[in-house]
């Protein structure tokens, strides 16, 4: 199979169910965000030292294949394929890796610029990027039936992102910026 099939050169593409759609649909715009957010975690995670945080970033990007398997599939209610499900399970996982975490970082007083090293700026880019997929996936789920664990999910995953940021500048010395 080619990794080409030229049936995007006009702008459009297929969900998983075969439906043709345009390419800024926003059913594409949601799961592209998705991917993209996908993207940044990876990216993020070639700069990190600790590898229990980097199977924690990869736990997080086979959660977002599930989500954007999801999303790409209008009939996903309707199927059960365990592998596109969202164990509810991993949004309380995010939150006790916050508790857990926000244990070990100075209390926040005031707003903070987004920078640090290397990793902790790319996951503060990640933390953006997991806002804007949670803004279409929202504006998606006002016109289609989302399932309802994957808005939490996002929505949990930037508050985790943003500390992990912190938590890697901490660990690594790096000075936060106060506004």
């Amino acid at each position: 199979m080619k990794i080409y099939t030229k049936t995007g050169d006009r702008g459009d593409t297929r969900l998983f169910d075969g439906t043709k759609v345009r390419k800024y649909d926003d059913r594409v715009e949601a799961y592209g965000a998705i991917d993209e957010l996908n993207s940044f975690i990876g990216a993020s995670s070639t700069f990190l030292q600790d590898p229990a945080l980097k199977v924690m970033l990869a736990e997080i990007q086979k959660d977002l294949f599930s989500v954007g398997a999801q999303l790409a599939d209008p009939g996903f209610r309707d199927q059960s394929r365990a592998k596109f499900q969202l164990d509810p399970g991993r949004i309380a996982a995010l939150e006790n890796a916050i508790d857990s975490f926000e244990t070990e970082l100075p209390p926040l007083r005031q707003f903070i610029l987004a920078g640090g090293g290397h990793g902790g700026a790319l996951l503060h880019v990640a933390r953006t990027v997991c806002r804007r997929a949670e803004r279409r996936v929202v504006s998606l789920s006002e016109k289609v039936e989302i399932h309802p664990n994957v808005i939490v999910y996002l929505n949990r995953l930037s508050d985790f992102l943003f500390v992990i940021a912190r938590l890697v500048n901490h660990r690594e010395g790096k000075q936060e910026i106060l506004w």
